[in-house]
């Protein structure tokens, strides 16, 4: 009987192991990087012992600093947009309708497509000569140079993420909406309760777990995120769009300081980690799925 016991975690113990090595290896790289002043191209242990001396560094640097408070702000402003548009999507097309399948279909596309792709895609769009926004509003007057502007070039960034991540929002939210149970909205409009009633008091507080499971996802990846702002901005003007994950690049390949950049690397993972325990803590979403 003991031995039928431990099987199933004989047979899991492989695969656990595999996912625990890639997990948490490069992460105690990192962490075993971030205490010599290490350049690119060195040997690790070739260069200075630092200490915690880098992570003192990280706090104290203004750019660095800049770079979490673009982060900060950006993940907050996109992620709460794809929230609310793409919950709105999901219930306005949670019911069968005619064409309804393609035009699921049409939402979900920006998501398929390769960071990079996006990132030219909307460079391109925002592009002050020939571009298609400035095309649809020069005849207004209303033309900009999206790019070259801190503040335009921010809210063409966030613009980007939210096109690009909204659909995996409806799709999460809808899939949520398609598992509740019928009879709940049922016998509240039984009870009397109409449209926005149903919505705010049935559906979204039974969805709350799903939400916030998504909301998790997205600000996680939003908070690393790195290849379509490289390829948009490359961080400008200035540091108005410059993400903490490009910041960590250009110190490790353009400023060649690997072990500062693997400093700034922990900074950001302690960051994230501390924000998701931290929407767990409040939510505890997986509490509310077993209740």
């Amino acid at each position: 009987m003991r031995t039928a016991t431990l099987v199933p975690y004989a047979y899991a113990l492989p695969a656990v192991a595999i996912m625990g090595i890639g997990l948490f290896w490069p992460v105690v790289e990192a962490i075993g990087l971030s205490l010599f002043e290490l350049r690119l191209g060195e040997a690790p242990g070739a260069g200075a012992w630092r200490g915690l001396g880098l992570f003192a560094e990280a706090l104290a640097d203004r750019s660095a600093r800049a770079s979490m408070l673009v982060t900060l702000g950006f993940a907050a402003l996109a992620v709460a947009t794809e929230m609310a548009v793409g919950v709105a999507l999901a219930l306005a097309m949670e019911r069968t309708v005619r064409g309804m399948t393609a035009l699921r279909t049409v939402f979900v596309l920006p998501m398929m497509i390769a960071p990079i792709c996006v990132g030219l895609i909307w460079r391109y769009l925002f592009d002050t000569s020939y571009g298609w926004i400035n095309a649809a509003l020069r005849p207004f007057g209303l033309e900009q140079i999206w790019l070259a502007d801190p503040t335009l070039a921010f809210m063409a960034m966030v613009v980007t993420d939210v096109w690009q991540f909204t659909p995996f929002v409806f799709i999460m939210a809808l899939a949520g909406l398609q598992g509740l149970d019928r009879s709940l909205t049922e016998a509240a409009e039984i009870d009397g309760a109409r449209g926005w009633q149903v919505i705010l008091r049935i559906k979204l507080p039974l969805l709350a777990p799903i939400l916030m499971i998504t909301l998790l996802l997205r600000l996680i990846d939003a908070l690393r995120g790195l290849e379509v702002i490289f390829v948009m901005t490359f961080g400008g003007p200035g540091l108005a769009t410059e993400l903490f994950s490009l910041h960590i690049y250009k110190t490790a390949f353009i400023g060649q300081r690997l072990g500062y950049a693997s400093a700034l690397s922990v900074v950001l993972l302690v960051v994230v980690s501390a924000l998701s325990l931290a929407l767990l803590t409040l939510s505890n979403p997986m509490r509310q799925a077993r209740a």
